[in-house]
């Protein structure tokens, strides 16, 4: 079939070459309409009973992730010019497109109360512009005598004020959200350069903005690496700018078409696919490794250009096809998640691993047929003295030292165990960022100052229609807020009951001692009061607090950014509390929010991913039993590459690098690519068999000699590749790259040493006649092989192993 296939890519070179440029064309020109996602990940499946919770609030009570935070540190806020500067602030943020409301201090309302109308009058309490230092000091006192805004907009221990927008929810999750976010940075920095002021910034907007830039400019930064790395190693392997820039081609064109498919399946930019493109450059030379190399021995044989093409499809093609259907599949193990952005990863990511093979496959013979035949210099690379050296050191060990082998591969066995012993798995909202980051520095500091930002909801429902403003339902919340106000990772909640004790200390004249819950009494006259109030606006406190029959109310916490451990003990601890409080048949309490979804989403991702690996690992091996039809020999091949997961999970313990959706992609990604260098291992070594009358020791020492060199290059390429993602400002993007190069250079010292030390020991117990015969053919038995040649190869092999046995 390969034949076949490599006839068809030579007789119809130029038909080729003008699809793919017309191809290339079209998913260029869909490329330029890709989207940053400014949405938060969506983790868990929609009909998780936690996303099921969640949406229900959003139905009911809008979105509780869309307000945006910053502050200043300020003994002297209450200076006059600044403080009108601060009212001006406020306002003209109010005026942007897509903001609903600004909340500050200066921009807060108090409770009047008419006594002849009868009702509640809600009254600024600043004006717009303030006259003199005297009137400011008067109504800041009564502002800060207010307990209802004690803690929240102030912290007059540490003189931190704070102001919050809320944003439109039209514009929270489109990318309308970037340019608002730069005019309310824009205009809160010219305030701050005004005063000498450090601005702090925070708030799920701002902090999905920034990240979003962030991975922006990374993604075109690693594009860039990947590219220029790679063109590097190249050349010092080939020593050649014709395969380094007709490499490069083939894996440019690959991103062009990557990016274009995201936009073809409707999908946005995330933390992940913004790595596929330079994970596609990394991942794809190694095709073009493999047929140069190829096309250059070939060559070398006899002097044939066309001949040594042809070769390179049909002896390889089914091989690489095989390695990198490998790779496409730990990839494509993520799309049986239920995780939306994992799904995405894995159908872009499989997908275009197959198109760069195509591409490589395509591309590679059809450019060098057009082009000169490779000279002395270009094939000297084969005669690499120092991969020759290193080649013949590996053969020497997996002749004479195979019980030190196993013993060493024991050892780390034991390391490990212990090693994994000592993983942790947690995850934090903002934890890829490094501590140094501005962001993760402005969050520390708002939840010294003014508790956390992360949204914790608590949903009450009574079951009655009005129940909601029942005394009885609301001292329960008062009771539940006043339990968990022992917890300092958790502020005060914001409720009816903080409205009702408003209104109760306005119904008495703003005395500070009222700030309390009503009696039963003065409860329905309060209501009576509420009910024709004079509202300006959005001020009404109970609007966004209860549904439309009085059956739901919520409380809003803020929490701050504790992990995913310690946030399932909290909700373990705020779901005992009310199990406490609210009696099961009267009210259904509810606990949701971003910070609810966001730990049971990642643990949801962790067990999937676990899954994934699981599946992968399956997968594969039935890929091998498909090529090999043998039981044994994918045991075997197996062992290899799973060592150096289990050394890469030993060193995550040792380190204390957390296990997270991140770090548990390594494990499926460097699996699914490792496996390859088995693969090309096992496809030769079956191939020297059969031309060494089933010797397995020379085919052993041959299929090392063939493929070592390709397989070091390709290691290489790949470690310095994935290296390149330790430069990001994503702790879990950094930990990725490492952990993938150390997992694929021990996998290559692996596949080296320990795979032929393995077929050498158990021999025949392995190597039976269903390997000899396989179900799917690696290469085409009636190719013209030089036979003789192989066996002059094999039978020095054999005198070299004789002068072995004499020297010792």
């Amino acid at each position: 079939m390969w034949n076949r296939i490599a006839g068809v890519i030579l007789r119809n070179r130029i038909l080729l070459l003008v699809l793919i440029g017309l191809m290339t064309v079209f998913m260029g020109y869909k490329a330029q309409f890709v989207e940053m996602s400014y949405q938060h990940a969506a983790l868990l499946p929609s009909d998780d009973s936690a996303s099921i919770d969640y949406e229900n609030f959003h139905n009911t009570f809008g979105q509780d992730g869309n307000v945006m935070f910053f502050g200043i540190q300020d003994s002297d806020f209450y200076q006059l010019d600044k403080f009108n500067d601060w009212i001006a602030l406020g306002n003209d943020l109010k005026k942007l497109d897509g903001i609903d409301a600004v909340v500050s201090i200066a921009h807060t309302y108090n409770i009047i109360k008419n006594k002849d109308k009868k009702r509640f009058e809600f009254e600024s309490i600043f004006p717009d512009k303030l006259s003199s230092q005297k009137e400011l000091d008067s109504i800041a006192a009564i502002a800060e005598s207010l307990p209802f805004y004690k803690g929240s907009l102030v912290n007059n221990d540490t003189h931190t004020y704070l102001m919050a927008i809320t944003v439109n929810g039209r514009v929270m999750n489109s990318k309308a959200r970037e340019p608002m976010v730069r005019q309310v940075h824009k205009a809160s920095e010219n305030f701050a350069q005004k005063h000498n002021i450090k601005m702090r910034y925070s708030g799920l907007p701002y902090i999905r903005v920034e990240m979003a830039k962030m991975i922006k400019k990374e993604m075109n930064m690693f594009i860039l690496l990947s590219l220029l790395v790679t063109a590097i190693i190249l050349f010092m392997f080939f020593r050649s700018f014709k395969v380094v820039f007709f490499s490069m081609l083939v894996v440019g064109l690959s991103v062009i078409w990557a990016i274009g498919s995201m936009v073809l399946f409707e999908y946005k930019i995330t933390l992940l696919t913004a790595m596929l493109p330079p994970l596609l450059v990394v991942i794809g030379i190694p095709n073009s490794v493999f047929l140069i190399n190829k096309y250059h021995s070939e060559y070398i044989l006899h002097r044939n250009k066309i001949k040594a093409l042809q070769r390179v499809v049909s002896k390889i093609g089914n091989a690489t096809f095989l390695t990198n259907l490998t790779t496409a599949s730990g990839f494509a193990t993520f799309i049986i998640t239920s995780s939306q952005i994992l799904k995405e990863f894995g159908v872009v990511a499989a997908l275009n691993i197959m198109v760069v093979f195509f591409l490589s496959l395509i591309l590679i013979p059809i450019i060098f047929s057009f082009i000169a035949p490779p000279d002395n210099k270009a094939t000297q690379h084969l005669e690499n003295k120092f991969v020759n050296k290193f080649v013949k050191a590996l053969e020497k060990i997996v002749l004479n030292n195979r019980k030190a082998v196993y013993l060493i591969t024991g050892s780390l066995m034991i390391i490990g165990v212990i090693g994994i012993s000592k993983i942790k798995s947690t995850g934090y909202m903002v934890d890829d960022l490094p501590h140094h980051n501005v962001i993760y520095q402005d969050l520390k500091f708002f939840e010294k100052n003014l508790d956390g930002i992360m949204p914790l909801e608590i949903v009450v429902e009574t079951k009655k229609k009005g129940g909601a403003l029942k005394l009885s339902t609301l001292e329960r919340i008062e009771k539940l807020n006043d339990s968990l106000k022992q917890y300092p990772d958790v502020s005060a909640s914001l409720s009816l009951v903080e409205g009702a004790k408003f209104a109760h200390q306005s119904y008495y004249n703003g005395k500070e001692k009222y700030y309390k819950m009503p009696s039963n009494n003065v409860k329905n006259i309060l209501l009576s009061y509420l009910s024709k109030a004079d509202v300006k606006g959005e001020v009404s406190i109970f609007d966004s607090f209860m549904d439309s029959t009085q059956t739901q109310t919520r409380m809003s916490f803020r929490i701050k950014d504790i992990g995913t451990t310690k946030m399932e003990e909290m909700e373990q601890i705020v779901l005992r509390h009310v199990d406490e409080i609210f009696p099961k048949d009267k009210y259904k309490v509810t606990v949701t929010g971003s910070s609810i979804v966001f730990f049971k989403g990642t643990q949801y991702l962790i067990k999937n991913l676990f899954l994934s690996l699981a599946l992968a690992i399956l997968l594969i091996a039935t890929f091998m039993a498909w090529m090999f039809s043998s039981k044994r020999m994918v045991l075997v091949a197996l062992i290899p590459n799973l060592i150096p997961l289990v050394i890469t999970a030993a060193l995550m313990g040792y380190f204390g690098i957390p296990i997270k959706a991140s770090t548990i992609l390594v494990f499926s990604i460097a699996f699914g690519i490792s496996v390859d260098d088995t693969i090309h291992y096992l496809a030769k070594y079956r191939q020297e068999l059969k031309i060494t009358n089933w010797s397995i020791r020379s085919s052993v020492v041959l299929a090392l000699r063939e493929t070592g060199q390709s397989m070091i290059y390709t290691s290489i390429i790949l470690f310095f590749g994935f290296g390149i993602f330790s430069l990001s400002d994503f702790g879990g993007t950094v930990s990725l790259g490492v952990l993938v190069s150390v997992t694929l250079l021990s996998a290559m010292l692996s596949n080296l040493i320990l795979l032929p030390s393995l077929l050498l020991t158990l021999e025949r117990l392995i190597t039976n006649k269903s390997f000899k015969e396989p179900l799917l053919q690696i290469y085409n038995e009636e190719e013209d092989i030089d036979l003789d040649a192989l066996r002059i190869a094999g039978s020095e092999i054999k005198e070299e192993q004789k002068e072995d046995s004499v020297v010792k």
